[in-house]
């Protein structure tokens, strides 16, 4: 079960929004991806949970994710409690993953910053043997995963590193557009939110575009991390 990249999301789509071009590019090099979404996002204005599960399972298939996996917790509801924590743990022990990548350490949405605390508490409680997870009546093994990751949504936060995604962005558009209730559709009758609008979905490519200009790449996503990156060489910076 082991994978390389371990994303979690406190909904279904933050993941796609946050570092969608990113997972497409990894798994475009021969990296593995699982995609884990804390909530089945039912307070959402749009659609249901049950259309948002088929528009999940759509979007993982166009960035080509080995496995998607929704843990039922409360949507609007987050909380770093130690039931939501053990639930992550077994994920990460089960996945075993180099990175995890999370949700933004501040934003809009509550949910996203107590998604991305609980995850990064999750990962170190993770590797603790005293803290025994049983799944299908085997224990797991501890595992912490070497780097976490946060992505960025909606607020302007100022990345620590960029990924090129020059390549890539056209697959990030197509995944987050399988959530069809919930972005820019001209036709929908439904409620307007802040991301229904056309200018959200344009600035998913103008904000990328931003942070490739300052970079010296065509598109770019922005990440943070808890911890300083070693580099072995100067092989990987775009130049």
């Amino acid at each position: 079960m082991k994978t390389d990249i371990l994303a979690f999301g406190a909904h279904p789509d933050d993941v796609e929004l946050g570092c969608g071009g990113t997972i497409a590019k990894l798994i475009s090099e021969g990296k593995t991806c699982v995609i884990i979404d804390l909530t089945k996002g039912e307070l959402g204005t749009r659609g249901s949970d049950e259309i948002r599960h088929e528009e999940a399972t759509e979007s993982a298939k166009i960035l080509g994710v080995a496995t998607r996996e929704n843990l039922g917790l409360k949507d609007g509801f987050l909380v770093n409690s130690e039931e939501y924590q053990l639930e992550i743990v077994k994920m990460i022990r089960k996945y075993r993953p180099e990175i995890v990548l999370a949700n933004a350490i501040d934003d809009r949405h509550p949910d996203h910053a107590k998604a991305a605390k609980l995850v990064s508490d999750a990962c170190f409680l993770a590797g603790l043997r005293k803290i025994e997870t049983i799944v299908g009546g085997d224990n797991q093994e501890v595992w912490r995963p070497k780097q976490i990751f946060h992505y960025i949504q909606w607020k302007d936060i100022k990345p620590e590193f960029v990924i090129d995604i020059s390549e890539h962005l056209e697959k990030k558009l197509e995944a987050c557009m399988a959530f069809k209730t919930q972005f820019y559709d001209p036709k929908s009758t439904e409620p307007e939110t802040p991301i229904t609008s056309k200018d959200f979905y344009e600035s998913l490519t103008y904000r990328a575009q931003d942070l490739g200009r300052l970079s010296g790449v065509t598109y770019a996503e922005g990440f943070t991390t808890e911890k300083l990156i070693a580099m072995k060489n100067f092989d990987g910076i775009v130049l």
